[in-house]
């Protein structure tokens, strides 16, 4: 069967698409289809959401940080063995960067790209017929995008269901069902997004109540209609380009409530290119495996635990011992563990690696969020010098003390502003805020005979 998908897309962050999502993935499970999700956007914490419904890895598309052929190849991995593709929206459907379509990080780049339909979260809390106008607008807004139709979410009565689902109808698009309001299927949140799914004690219940009200709500028939094959050469052999090389043959990687944030396109597909990834613990106090060649620690919530971290003997004598003949590399929250200390929220101070001379402070908080380019000034553990990759940070900690490490790399944001230099690296041990998603391409150059 050939793989269909559809998108699940909002006019602004918080308006219930995760919620949206979710409910499909268990509902169609539910009928015995394969499904598979993929989130668009730098994001880490709704593909696992994704991932523990599906049984497959979560995957991101991001039509900044990659070029087409890596999110060709992104697509491919995620319609493998896939009846229905569910597509989470990041923000708002058209929320982007200023720049042209299909280079702009906005969701419409990949409805547009692949030819997904559109299912419209329209969220009815404060407003009645006003979500008419609203979908009419966004149906109309693009050419290149369809929107297939409407789901109402946070409806508090019959009536104002119908009020809702009038005006949907007089903008001429199909309504495929109602989520009412009610207490208790609200996802807790902290400050990265969702709590994580791993958090959840009863996520497997959770879920059922989401499918169960999934089937009472909502038009499955109609959504799985409304699903169209993909598009943009999906079915084609596609090149390596975009991929991020694996840093070692045998890579150790942090792996628990702490270490979470690895993005599932690059396990995949270094594992693909035929490395091995070996998770430990760092909470548990367990050190990288010395039979690695190299060692990642990727981002998370080590904050939370950095008294945990602090005590974590064997873990940080074993990192040390570790370092000292390969590379570690540290994204985020790793890059603060590999650091002289962190300050937690209440302002004391915890004792991290020590690997790298930075300090940094989470009680001191400031929000850093954005697409970044990183130009590496050294060769390392991501590539070679004037190797350019592309990611994004989104961390609230701050640096208190800078160190006196050579920095990992120069940055620029999504639209080309110079920020300086960020991150560090001594010896065999580098690291920055920057979440890094793919390689820039080198440009071809041209020959004159």
């Amino acid at each position: 069967m050939t793989t269909r998908a559809i998108m699940v897309a909002a006019p602004r962050s918080g308006g219930g698409k995760t919620t949206l999502t979710l409910a499909l993935l268990a509902a169609f499970g539910r009928r015995g289809l394969r499904v598979g999700a993929v989130k668009t956007g730098p994001d880490y914490i709704d593909p696992a959401f994704h991932a523990a419904i599906t049984g497959r890895p979560g995957l991101n598309l991001d039509s900044w940080c990659m070029p087409d052929a890596l999110l060709g190849r992104v697509m491919q991995a995620a319609c493998q063995d896939v009846d229905i593709l569910v597509v989470e929206s990041a923000m708002g459907l058209f929320d982007g960067l200023s720049l042209p379509d299909g280079q702009r990080g906005a969701p419409s780049d990949i409805a547009a790209h692949f030819g997904i339909p559109v299912l419209l979260v329209l969220d009815m809390s404060g407003q009645g017929q006003s979500v008419g106008p609203i979908a009419r607008g966004f149906a109309q807004w693009s050419p290149h995008v369809q929107v297939s139709g409407v789901v109402l979410n946070r409806v508090a009565s019959p009536r104002h269901e119908r009020l809702g689902r009038e005006a949907v109808q007089a903008a001429q698009l199909p309504v495929y069902g109602a989520l009412m309001r009610q207490m208790g299927q609200t996802l807790p949140e902290r400050h990265l997004g969702l709590v994580q799914a791993r958090e959840h004690g009863n996520l497997a219940g959770w879920l059922s109540d989401l499918a169960d009200k999934a089937e009472r709500e909502l038009d499955l028939d109609g959504i799985l209609a409304a699903a169209r094959p993909l598009q943009g050469g999906v079915g084609e052999e596609l090149p390596q380009t975009g991929v991020l090389p694996p840093p070692g043959q045998r890579i150790a990687v942090a792996d628990d409530a702490a270490f979470s944030f690895l993005y599932g396109h690059l396990a995949l597909f270094w594992r693909q290119a035929g490395a091995e990834l070996v998770p430990f613990s760092p909470l548990a106090d367990e050190a990288p495996d010395p039979s690695c060649t190299a060692c990642w620690l990727p981002g998370g919530y080590p904050e939370l635990h950095a008294g945990v971290l602090a005590g974590a003997a064997t873990f940080r004598t074993g990192l040390a011992h570790f370092a000292r003949t390969r590379p570690v590399h540290g994204e985020c929250g790793g890059f603060m563990v590999l650091g002289q200390g962190l300050e937690d929220a209440q302002g004391v101070r915890h004792g991290m690696a020590g690997l790298l001379g930075h300090s940094t402070s989470f009680a001191r908080r400031k929000l850093n969020l954005g697409y970044r380019e990183a130009t590496l000034v050294a060769d390392g553990v991501l590539g070679a010098r004037g190797a350019r990759l592309r990611g994004h940070e989104f961390h609230y900690a701050t640096v208190l003390e800078g160190g006196q490490d050579a920095p990992l790399a120069s940055l620029r944001s999504g639209i080309g502003e110079e920020l300086g230099m960020c991150g560090g690296q001594r010896g065999f041990v580098s690291g920055s805020f920057f979440h890094v998603l793919a390689s820039v391409p080198e440009p071809i150059t041209m020959s004159c005979a």
